[in-house]
């Protein structure tokens, strides 16, 4: 293919300058197809600059619609797209942006039964995720398709960039169960939801995956293969691991798609969901129950986040009692019914089977997908 042949070739012309790069890593961009899990704070700069670069399919897996606090870091949406599914509102916008490329918005959640065929469609996967479940489940379907997979990360101020399933010199493949082969509790590591982060943080960490896409497609540099950049924006250090596979790592990976399929990738990261002892109450409902000013002669209600954790909660009362408290130390409950709540609906739970254990003749609700689902303050 010449220069002339290119679609649009004005747009990429100071990254067809480079010796490195050329009309052939340009021909090399249009003909990857590339798929992003999340449309969030990693995705919406991987999408941005991949898009901008010219890499002829971009796929988008987001089941999550946007909301006001994802603007400060997402800044792909607008005010005016709250509310709206994310993928299809970020396809809707690069389109705009790049007429030039293919964009397939999925507005699904990934999971067991849709990923073997939304991830076999594409060359290679980028995981923008922030949750645990889903980077074990992506990281082994992409072992199984042999699909390269980038890799990012945000805690608090520090992200991590890798690139997994891809060979080195050696034809040594690392992927993220040997950097991680036993998944953290919940509540040991919280996501920015959780902890919170600053916007610009996920901006840097999401480029510099774009980067290592477009090194990868193009042939040229140095990719993070078997290595892993952490990156400090407080002092703005950073450095490199070299990452080595694990002789274990295999046992934990399922062999067939069929044991992928089967595989409860919550269950395996600890994730609890409410069982016979904590049923779930949602925001509709809790929200109805508390109009009624007579709710505190029945139900005791608490906030299980840390104690620094916001945004409040509005319109009605409840106590502070974090869950790393509870753990140590379960206080006396006087009513016969709680309902308790966190950020996203996880440590809630968790915070209900403990006091569950302690009073088992109380009625237990957790707030189904946290405190987001309610009017903030």
């Amino acid at each position: 293919m010449t220069g002339s042949a290119i679609k649009g070739v004005e747009r990429y012309q100071r990254q067809v300058l480079l010796k490195d790069f050329g009309i052939t890593g340009q021909q090399k961009l249009f003909q990857s197809k590339v798929l992003v899990i999340g449309a969030g704070g990693l995705g919406c700069p991987i999408l941005q600059y991949l898009a901008a670069a010219g890499v002829g399919t971009l796929g988008i897996v987001d089941h999550d619609v946007v909301e006001l606090s994802n603007l400060h870091r997402q800044i792909l949406y607008t005010v005016a797209d709250k509310g709206k599914s994310k993928a299809s509102c970020a396809a809707e916008k690069l389109r705009l942006f790049n007429p030039d490329i293919t964009i397939v918005p999925y507005p699904v959640q990934l999971s067991n039964g849709n990923a073997a065929a939304i991830i076999g469609e594409y060359d290679m996967v980028i995981d923008g995720s922030d949750n645990f479940p889903t980077r074990y489940m992506v990281n082994d379907i992409c072992v199984l398709l042999n699909k390269p997979l980038i890799y990012g990360a945000l805690s608090a101020a520090e992200g991590q960039v890798a690139v997994f399933n891809v060979p080195d010199r050696e034809g040594v493949k690392v992927n993220y169960r040997d950097l991680f082969p036993v998944a953290p509790q919940p509540g040991e590591v919280l996501n920015c939801s959780e902890a919170g982060v600053l916007g610009v943080l996920p901006g840097i960490i999401g480029t510099m995956q774009a980067n290592e896409a477009i090194k990868l497609i193009a042939g040229i540099g140095e990719p993070l293969i078997n290595q892993m950049l952490i990156y400090d924006m407080y002092t703005c250090q950073s450095y490199k691991i070299k990452l080595s596979s694990a002789n274990s790592t295999a046992k934990s990976l399922p062999a067939t798609l069929e044991a992928f399929q089967e595989m409860d990738y919550s269950w395996f990261c600890g994730i609890k969901t409410a069982g016979d002892d904590v049923k779930e109450i949602s925001a509709e409902e809790l929200k109805a129950l508390t109009s009624d000013g007579n709710y505190e002669e029945s139900y005791t209600i608490i906030d299980v986040r840390e104690r620094n954790e916001i945004p409040l909660a509005a319109d009605f009362n409840y106590i502070r009692l974090p869950l790393s408290e509870l753990k140590r130390d379960i206080p006396l409950i006087v009513r016969d019914k709680v309902i308790l709540f966190c950020q996203s609906g996880i440590r809630s739970v968790i915070a209900a089977e403990l006091l569950a254990a302690a009073y088992p003749a109380k009625e237990y609700y957790s707030l189904k997908g946290g405190i987001s689902r309610l009017t903030i303050r």
